[in-house]
């Protein structure tokens, strides 16, 4: 289930991480990176954000959905 943006959670993002559908497996390893890297500069904008309690704070996320693709790609 996805999370709303939290400005408390956000200060205590430790780790991140980006869930890639299948429908995007034959992207390139370096472009999956390139990608992840801005959508994580920007988590408000995710259309699907979620905050994982971890022992030293959170881990923050995203599931790259179509709308974050066709934003990304502006």
């Amino acid at each position: 289930m996805a999370d709303t943006f939290d400005p408390y959670r956000e200060a205590l993002v430790m780790e991140t991480e980006t869930i890639w559908p299948q429908q995007y497996a034959g992207l390139p390893p370096q472009e999956k990176a390139t990608l992840a890297a801005r959508l994580h500069e920007q988590p408000a904008e995710a259309a699907h954000l979620e905050y994982i309690r971890v022992h030293t704070g959170f881990c923050r996320r995203i599931v790259v959905t179509p709308e974050d693709m066709a934003r990304d790609s502006t």
